[in-house]
């Protein structure tokens, strides 16, 4: 959601005269003087201009003034006004924009204390893509900007590929890319297997595959039963007909369908299209269940983990979660809620805005709503009880991490180094992040290895590049180490002869004060035997059942899991890549026109001038394109 700020007005005092300024109650009481009654959205900031906090207001003065007083406020807000110095306001138009602004500063500054939503990923959808006389039916994420049909959102790319998997044997569409399907000469192994009809080569007219995507839609449409009837009434004919070959095949795609359906769990009848959103809070945190309901069917749920306080009630929680969660999707007909939101009007208006149809917000007493809710909350007070119960662990093994290496406290971001090659090739560098939440994977960075003048296979110089390149980016995203972005810890892959390279590097950037420690495999390379190297220090190791020396060898294991997930992907794609993908104006029919002409791209890159012109379909101006292309590679 974005939000068409009417007029602007920020006040912020200088932050060398607001620390020597007044501070708390009485900073605020200066601003009331300047503030008048409009709607707008206002901005806490401490002494190094952080912002604390966001808030939005259907009269500024008015709310900005209920922190002017000196009591009546929970620990948190009280904590949040004594440390506040300067404000900044901006005024709006209406109180609808003000929400939309408000949840869109919250999730770019990330203030202390406000409720945030840290996991706020798209979701994939199914498409039916119809810019092809026979349609592909594949997962998408992200904008919908191809012609199709959209079918989502589903929480998570496994529902999307189980649902496509089912769909593929029930309906035989294809899921091949346009440029596979325009190069084959006969069908692929899923038409053998029965999940495909192969209209690449034939097998069937565009007006029996058009019918079978008819059916597909009609059944991700919720219009299930009668796609089975139909199918059913088939299979009864081809039977009568004693063509049973054909009736087995429509009895096993009616199994696919009726397979979907009975992984969904949960198909309500009296709601067609709503999310299910369920909050549970216990000790200062909170998990929030979304169940996607759509065409009747439950698409999967996920749980959110927002970051609240203890004093946070759960109507704060609720909205600043819609707020937030909406922002870059599209909200359904109905959401259906386990509690009430203080602004529910404001919150309808902006969200139907968005979809640009009616959206209800539905706290259900009774009836099949209410069942949704019960379930949903039944699941996120399950998932938070885990959540809490790992975290418990986790902090221990923390603790006990800062003990085993000598750090001053337990860390709360652990950085973990791994490179992969095979013999230097296609070499690539892999950092994972860890902390009291457990693996961070939307902190994991690759590093493709770029040093030409490194000896292949050099993991000392592959290693030096690779934080070489990451203390570089984190001077100058973050010089002051006050965004969270600096490691507590570095574990390294290696032995002394690792931990020496990196230490060099370290000092030479001046940071050789952050803990940095290898892990080497030890005697006989076995697991559990590992032995541990910090700079200038002897090697260690840890007793053999300790927690802790199973925390870091599966630290060490996800860093090498990731690097080596991360070099197959990119060997892959190299010994997939075409050098003739790279020429503009060579489409997939040019390109086989070429291969087949000439047998192999290295043969097209040998082709003299007068050879490529001969190709049908390649104009002169293009094959002198073409052989400049090569010309000037060799």
């Amino acid at each position: 959601m974005s939000a068409k700020i009417g007029s602007e007005t920020e006040s912020e005092q200088p932050a060398n005269k607001a620390s020597a300024g007044p501070t708390g109650h009485a900073c605020i009481q200066e601003y009331l003087k300047t503030l008048d009654s409009s709607p707008g959205v206002y901005r806490m900031l401490d002494a190094q201009n952080r912002v604390l906090y966001v808030g939005k207001a259907r009269n500024l003065k008015a709310r900005v003034s209920n922190y002017a007083r000196p009591s009546g406020h929970t620990v948190r807000i009280a904590r949040m006004i004594r440390e506040t110095v300067s404000m900044m306001f901006l005024t709006t138009r209406t109180e609808t924009e003000a929400l939309l602004l408000e949840q869109n500063l919250i999730k770019q500054l990330k203030p202390k204390y406000n409720v945030l939503l840290r996991d706020d990923k798209s979701f994939p959808n199914i498409l039916v893509a119809k810019d092809h006389d026979f349609p592909q039916i594949k997962k998408h994420r992200g904008a919908r900007k191809e012609k199709g049909s959209y079918f989502g959102p589903f929480a998570s790319a496994g529902a999307v590929n189980r649902v496509l998997n089912q769909l593929q044997k029930a309906f035989l569409l294809r899921n091949c890319s346009d440029a596979m399907f325009s190069s084959r000469t006969r069908p692929c192994l899923l038409y053998q297997i029965k999940r495909c009809s192969a209209p690449c080569t034939g097998q069937i007219s565009v007006e029996e595959y058009a019918e079978a995507v008819r059916d597909a839609e009609r059944f991700l449409s919720g219009r299930s039963t009668k796609v089975q009837e139909e199918l059913a009434e088939q299979m009864q004919a081809a039977s009568d007909a004693m063509e049973f070959e054909r009736a087995a095949g429509l009895r096993d795609r009616i199994r696919a369908l009726t397979s979907v359906q009975t992984a969904q769990g949960i198909n309500p009848r009296g709601v067609a299209e709503a999310d299910v959103i369920a909050l549970h809070m216990d000790s200062g945190q909170a998990c929030v269940q979304v169940f996607f309901i759509r065409a009747h069917q439950n698409w999967g749920n996920k749980d959110f983990y927002p970051r609240v306080g203890a004093d946070v009630s759960p109507a704060e929680v609720m909205e600043a979660f819609l707020g937030q969660f909406y922002d870059n999707k599209e909200p359904p007909r109905q959401l259906i809620l386990s509690d009430g939101i203080e602004n529910a009007d404001l919150m309808v208006e902006a969200l139907s805005e968005k979809a640009g149809h009616k959206v209800e917000i539905l706290v259900p007493q009774r009836g099949e709503k209410l069942e949704l809710v019960s379930g949903a909350l039944r699941n996120a007070r399950e998932s938070l009880a885990r959540r809490m119960s790992e975290s418990a662990t986790q902090t221990k093994l923390l603790q006990g991490l800062a003990e085993a290496f000598g750090l001053d406290g337990a860390p709360q971001r652990i950085e973990v180094y791994d490179n992969s090659h095979i013999q230097g090739t296609n070499a690539v560098g892999a950092m994972i992040v860890a902390g009291p939440e457990g693996f961070m994977k939307n902190q994991y960075r690759k590093f493709n290895i770029r040093g030409d003048d490194l000896t292949p296979g050099d993991d000392f110089g592959m290693m030096k590049e690779v934080l070489t390149r990451r203390f570089t980016r984190l001077l100058k995203e973050d010089p002051d180490r006050d965004k969270g972005l600096w490691p507590d810890l570095l574990l390294i892959d290696g032995g002394a002869g690792q931990v020496s390279a990196v230490y060099e590097i370290m000092e030479e950037y001046g940071v050789e004060d952050i803990p940095m420690v290898g892990v080497a495999k030890g005697i006989d390379r076995d697991a559990g035997k590992e032995e541990f190297h910090r700079p200038g220090e002897s090697a260690f190791a840890l007793r053999h059942n300790d927690p802790v020396l199973y925390f870091v060898q599966r630290l060490r294991d996800e860093a090498h899991r990731f690097a080596i997930g991360t070099h197959r992907a990119k060997r892959a794609k190299s010994m997939s890549a075409n050098p003739l993908d790279d020429i503009a104006g060579v489409g997939a029919t040019r390109k086989r026109a070429l291969l087949a002409h000439f047998g192999s791209a290295k043969a097209v890159s040998r082709a003299n001038l007068a050879d490529l012109k001969a190709v049908e379909g390649i104009s002169d101006a293009l094959a002198e394109m073409i052989y400049g292309y090569f010309h000037e590679k060799g």
